[in-house]
């Protein structure tokens, strides 16, 4: 049965998909790849848009993961570079900020198959994606925690099992 779409739509990049390759600029104005991320430790990419309610409350656990030894955090905002900059003050966010703005068709965005935000993406050394999330869903965030060596939720503190993006 047709629904009258002109293109398929593509679906967001899974676990076990090689990452696709891509140049990100990061608020200095300097270009980084894939390989430049990971630099031999996982990294994952947590697309966002800083008027997103579910980024906002997303974003202070990935704080709390980017403390761990066991990868590195990169926001990648679908903003500009002065958007990326406020949203990490606002929400007291230190890991790097990279962006991946409209002007350049989000060519990221578009490559990992984003449709709503947050998404993430945890992506080994050889460039492979172990982790493919989308939206907040607290036992994947946990899991990422555990593999950075870091507890991501306090016992004392109530966190929903889900948030759509």
């Amino acid at each position: 049965m047709a629904f009258g779409f002109s293109k398929k739509r593509k679906d967001i990049l899974l676990a076990g998909e090689q990452a696709p390759p891509f140049r990100l600029t990061g608020p200095d104005g300097v270009e980084r790849t894939p390989e430049q991320l990971t630099d031999g430790v996982p990294v994952l990419l947590a697309f966002y848009k800083a008027s997103c309610p579910v980024c906002q409350f997303t974003f202070p656990f990935l704080e709390r993961i980017s403390k761990g030894a066991g990868l590195r955090v990169f926001g990648v905002s679908q903003d500009d570079a002065k958007t990326a900059g406020r949203f990490a003050k606002e929400h007291g966010v230190t890991f790097p900020m990279l962006v991946d703005e409209s002007s350049g068709g989000y060519a990221a965005s578009n490559a990992f198959g984003i449709t709503s935000v947050p998404s993430l993406f945890l992506i080994d050394p050889g460039g492979t994606i172990a982790v493919s999330v989308e939206g907040f869903i607290k036992r994947d965030l946990a899991d990422l925690g555990r593999r950075a060596g870091v507890e991501v939720f306090r016992k004392d503190e109530y966190v929903p099992e889900w948030k759509a993006g």
